[in-house]
């Protein structure tokens, strides 16, 4: 006995508003029977004593400390702005409200 049929697969398109041919249909229907009845056979694993990871591969943290460095002074790069409201860069307006 197959695990999805053909029946759900086409109320479960019904509700996703696809409209399925009766071969997509049937199609459909066998490629997630295969998929769902390999999920049932890893279900079958026993992972009773396998302790809870979130990685296969052990990391750590490889980013640098930070560190202060000399930056473009404000003005400088406020000089450069095509237009300006004080210390602020002047855009123009994009959004309507």
């Amino acid at each position: 006995m197959g695990v999805v049929s053909a029946k759900e697969v086409q109320q479960t398109a019904w509700l996703a508003r696809l409209q399925l041919q009766d071969a997509q249909l049937h199609r459909l229907a066998a490629q997630l029977d295969e998929i769902l009845q390999y999920v049932q056979q890893l279900q079958r694993v026993p992972t009773d004593r396998v302790e809870p990871t979130s990685h296969v591969l052990p990391l750590s943290n490889i980013m640098r400390q930070d560190q202060v460095q000399p930056s473009v002074p404000p003005e400088d790069v406020l000089n450069v702005a095509p237009a300006r409201h004080g210390q602020l860069f002047k855009v123009p307006k994009i959004v309507d409200i």
